[in-house]
């Protein structure tokens, strides 16, 4: 590149050669002025404290200032949320406790204090972050431990619920007496000794006769000794029979609750007489009737008489 130079002063014109090395050298000398410039600046102004300087220090560290604190606000916040989520598992924990206890039939304790007396001023001591950080986590853990157990005890209680409902306890006849009982007898035909496998209830003709537990209907039909018999399975290999019906109101595959209405008393098939005759199986070997109406309070009381 070149740079004519023309003047009144200059008795000829001038010619200035600009080559690239040149144009490098006047950057390079332009920043190095412009950096010590700003290096002699900052010293002096930190040497000598200048107004600027220390406004400039002070917004920064108000800047910093309100990061960190920013920062643990929002970490407060969370172990809030998070003592708020436990609390909130505590108050289940103890409504789980209400309803395990009512299952059992147990009343609560109630809680007594065996601390001795204590007192004296207030003086707070907070903890920490890391030390409120490691007691919500071991809190947590505790809780979880808690569930888990008391969960796994209400399934238990559950099941053993489920299964008391499938036990036939419920009394067949309301309105009976109680005739033949479980065991060896002589036959009320055949007038010779011969095993009884279930218990007579004596009732009139058309008396309701009830499901003894929840089941499913295997059987509803008529049988030549037993007459309108029905048949229902409680699972596990048990069943209930409900033999010398005068009418059947179930079918078989039908599903029935404890208590359900299921037919009447008759005296159809092999029978003196109007009667419900019960039985109860456990795979397909009869058991004693009693063993299991004897939960019932009604059952009880109708022995008495």
């Amino acid at each position: 590149m070149q740079i004519i130079l023309v003047s009144r002063h200059l008795k000829a014109a001038r010619t200035i050669t600009i080559m690239p090395r040149h144009l490098v050298m006047t950057v390079a000398a332009f920043l190095m002025a412009v950096f010590f410039t700003s290096a002699a600046f900052s010293w002096l102004s930190v040497h000598f404290r200048l107004p600027i300087i220390e406004d400039l220090l002070t917004s920064i560290q108000r800047k910093e200032s309100l990061k960190t604190h920013e920062y643990v606000t929002n970490n407060l916040q969370m172990m809030a949320s998070r003592l708020g989520e436990l609390q909130a598992q505590v108050l289940q924990l103890d409504n789980l406790g209400e309803r395990l206890s009512r299952l059992a039939g147990v009343k609560p304790k109630p809680v007594v204090n065996e601390k001795p007396g204590q007192g004296g001023p207030f003086i707070p001591a907070p903890m920490g972050a890391n030390e409120l950080q490691r007691e919500i986590e071991r809190l947590a853990q505790t809780v979880d431990n808690k569930a888990e157990e008391l969960s796994l005890l209400e399934s238990k209680f559950l099941e053993q619920r489920v299964k008391e409902r499938l036990l036939p306890t419920t009394l067949p006849v309301k309105n009976a007496l109680l005739g033949s009982g479980y065991g060896h007898r002589s036959d009320p035909i055949a007038g010779l000794r011969a095993m009884h496998e279930g218990i007579d209830f004596r009732a009139d003709t058309g008396e309701p006769v009830y499901v003894a537990a929840d089941g499913v209907v295997v059987l509803a039909s008529y049988h030549p000794e037993f007459g309108n018999m029905i048949d229902v399975d409680h699972g596990d290999g048990l069943l209930s029979r409900y033999a010398h019906l005068s009418r059947m109101d179930v079918s078989a595959g039908q599903i029935v609750k404890r208590g359900k209405l299921i037919g009447a008393v008759g005296a159809t098939g092999r029978s003196t007489g109007a009667h419900l005759h019960f039985e109860v199986r456990m795979f397909g070997v009869a058991q004693n009737p009693a063993l299991f109406l004897n939960k019932s309070s009604e059952f009880v009381q109708l022995k008495r008489q």
